[in-house]
Formats: C-alpha cells, sequence, structure tokens
C-alpha cells in the first residue's frame, strides 16, 4: 500500500510538473497586461525575451483581478507593457506599485493620438481598433525590447520592422475594405463604445451603444436604450453587433425593441479569441472583425 501510495504521489507531481511553466531565468521577463498587447509583443521578441500576458483568451479586462501570484510577478519583472488609458481598471494598482518599486512600464496610451470619449467620461483605450495606432505602439516598444534582448537586439529590431510592415498592410487592406461600404450603411452599433478610432480612421458613423461609456462595468439606463432604438430606427440598420467579451443580450434587446428584422453580428474586440480559434493574435482578430463589419453593413 505504501508502494503504491508514494507512486501516485510521484506521477502527481510529474503531472504538475508538466502543467507548470517554470520562470526562465536566462531570459528577461516582460509582464503584459492584455492578451492583444501580449501578442503584439510575442511577435516582436520572439523567443528572445519571457513574456507573460497576464489576461487569458476571452477575460474582459475592464473586470480582470489579478492574483497574489500575479501581483509578485509584476514587481519582479524586468519590464510591463500596460494600456496606460484605464482599461485595465482592476490591474492599474499592481502596475503603480511595481513602478515605484523601480520597475520599467511602458504605457502604450502615453504614444498614441488619444481619443476622448468627453469631459465627464476620459480617454478611449479602445486604440487597437486602428492598426495605424498599434504601429505607433511598436514604434515606442522597439528600442525598449531591443535593448532588453542584449545580444539578440538586431534580431528583435528586425522582427519589429517585419511586424510594421505588416500592420501597415492591415490598415491598407481594412481601408480597402471598409471603403467599399456605401457611406450610408456604414454605421455600427456595439454592446458599449469600442471603435471609436477605427471610427476616425476609417470614415465609420458610430450611431451609438447599448453602454454608453468606455467601461463594460456600467449599465445603461432605460433612457440610453431608447435613445440607441431611436437611432436603429431613423437610420435603418439591419444588423447591430455584440462583443464576444460579452453576452450579447442587450443588443439582442435591442434588436427586438427595434421591432425590425436586425441580426446581431459577433465581433472579436477586447481580448482576443482561445488559441486555433478565428481572432486568436491581434492580427487575425482585426481581419476577422472587418470581414464581419463588410458583411453586416453591406446593402
Amino acid at each position: 500500500m505504501k508502494r503504491l501510495i508514494a507512486g501516485v504521489i510521484a506521477v502527481a507531481v510529474a503531472i504538475g510538473l508538466v502543467g507548470c511553466t517554470a520562470p526562465d531565468a536566462d531570459r528577461p521577463r516582460v509582464y503584459v497586461t492584455t492578451n492583444i498587447l501580449g501578442d503584439v509583443v510575442s511577435e516582436i521578441v520572439g523567443d528572445h525575451l519571457e513574456v507573460v500576458t497576464l489576461m487569458a483568451p476571452g477575460a474582459d479586462p475592464h473586470s480582470f483581478e489579478l492574483s497574489a501570484q500575479q501581483a509578485a510577478g509584476l514587481r519582479d519583472a524586468d519590464l510591463i507593457v500596460a494600456n496606460g488609458l484605464g482599461l485595465e481598471e482592476g490591474l492599474a494598482q499592481h502596475v503603480e506599485a511595481a513602478a515605484e518599486e523601480g520597475v520599467p512600464v511602458v504605457l502604450a496610451g502615453d504614444y498614441i493620438d488619444v481619443l476622448e470619449y468627453g469631459a465627464s467620461t476620459g480617454p478611449d483605450p479602445h486604440f487597437w481598433t486602428d492598426p495605424a495606432q498599434m504601429i505607433l505602439v511598436v514604434d515606442a516598444l522597439e528600442p525598449t525590447l531591443a535593448e532588453l534582448a542584449g545580444d539578440n537586439r538586431a534580431d528583435v529590431l528586425s522582427s519589429a520592422a517585419q511586424y510594421r510592415e505588416t500592420l501597415v498592410a492591415l490598415d491598407e487592406q481594412m481601408e480597402q475594405a471598409l471603403s467599399a461600404i456605401p457611406v450610408e450603411h456604414r454605421a455600427l452599433v456595439t454592446n458599449h463604445h469600442v471603435f471609436g478610432y477605427l471610427a476616425r480612421r476609417f470614415d465609420v458613423t458610430l450611431l451609438g451603444a447599448a453602454i454608453p461609456g468606455g467601461t463594460t462595468l456600467a449599465a445603461p439606463s432605460p433612457a440610453d436604450l431608447q435613445e440607441l432604438v431611436d437611432a436603429i430606427d431613423t437610420a435603418g440598420v439591419r444588423t447591430i453587433f455584440a462583443e464576444s467579451s460579452q453576452p450579447d443580450r442587450l443588443v439582442q434587446v435591442l434588436a427586438d425593441e427595434a421591432d425590425r428584422d436586425v441580426a446581431v453580428v459577433e465581433l472579436i474586440t477586447e481580448s482576443l479569441a482561445p488559441l486555433g480559434e478565428p481572432g486568436d493574435t491581434y492580427l487575425d482578430m482585426m481581419r476577422v472583425n472587418t470581414d464581419r463589419i463588410v458583411a453586416g453593413l453591406s446593402p
């Protein structure tokens, strides 16, 4: 019996070791708050740096909370990359605490052309819906990541240049696809305001959102919903879009209340899809969303 128990324990330990990835002490460690930024950083640095992405695919960045282990890891990081525009509402204090202890922090929001929601709601953190803004973030990250890579600096600089070219191509593809939609049909209704940067870059009208603010933690009032229903009816919108990080119940209610046949189409917005599914990288997410928007809005 003792031998059986010992064998079971040994197997359990072995399984546990397989299921956990030990930190690589030989590589500088970069902690990234969101999985969208984590994917971009990983594309730039490859295997030369250890990238720890805090948010799992499908997580809502507005409500995400760190574990004690993750918070401790932040304080030991060689670099932290964060959104910096109020997106990660539950992580801000931990990032600030790590910065106070001397951990270098790159805030993407410091390097983009920030779009304001309004005087009362602050900056829009969803810059990644415009690839041109992500290019600015790559430009800002490149020298810091290259320096961390040490002898592999040239590889990181080369990867950043290649990724930048891919982003330029993505921007051109999106512009061509979205501009093909007749301007009178180029209007978005979503769960909450995510596509401000896309709208500004590609001349898309934002009719509104079920949740009027920039955070998923807010709740719409009856007046908000009625205002949006009126906008849907006035514009004759036939498709409204729900985010993959949230249930589409509110958007479906809007479709029902508009008293018309309005389709509800899912977009991947604030969090990447699980590995192996459409939208599991930033580039694929943007391409999938563009295809779905074009299909939903084209007459």
